[in-house]
């Protein structure tokens, strides 16, 4: 019995060809049917996670600028106290040295002495200053040759 007809190995391979065949095409057809609609969702679902980072971005730019801005605050604050230190400390001072010529002549002679190539004018009778512009001028050139000859 050569007959293929009436095998029935070949009966129930042709059956199950032919349901694999359907169940493949009807796959195939929910795939086309069902691509559009993920594509869809999955752009909604990049738009929704995009609309999430700009609101995070944004607040995370919200708090760098509140940041600052009190730092600015403090800032301000603590340079406001340290100008009334300072103005307290210069009024001290102040008081201090009010009618208080000895210690004043003290600092300035003491001044005097830490530093060096200073020139000082006295005021004379007319409390006009003596002016010694021309020794000044003789010291540079004399100090200028010797570097000159040095070199």
């Amino acid at each position: 019995m050569n007959n293929n007809d009436s095998d029935p190995r070949f009966g129930f391979g042709f059956g199950l060809s032919f349901g694999i065949g359907w169940i493949f095409i009807i796959i195939v057809v929910l795939l086309m049917a069902g691509c559009p609609r993920y594509t869809v969702w999955s752009q909604g679902m990049s738009g929704k996670a995009e609309l999430r980072r700009a609101n995070w971005n944004k607040q995370v730019q919200v708090q760098e600028a509140k940041g600052k801005k009190d730092a600015a605050i403090l800032l301000a604050d603590a340079e406001v106290n340290r100008a009334k230190g300072v103005a307290k400390a210069n009024k001290i001072i102040g008081n201090s040295l009010n009618n208080n010529e000895a210690y004043l002549r003290y600092l300035w002679i003491d001044n005097l002495q830490n530093e060096h190539n200073q020139v000082i004018y006295v005021p004379t009778e007319a409390n006009l200053p003596i002016l010694e512009a021309n020794r000044l001028n003789q010291n540079r050139r004399l100090h200028a040759s010797i570097n000159a000859q040095g070199k």
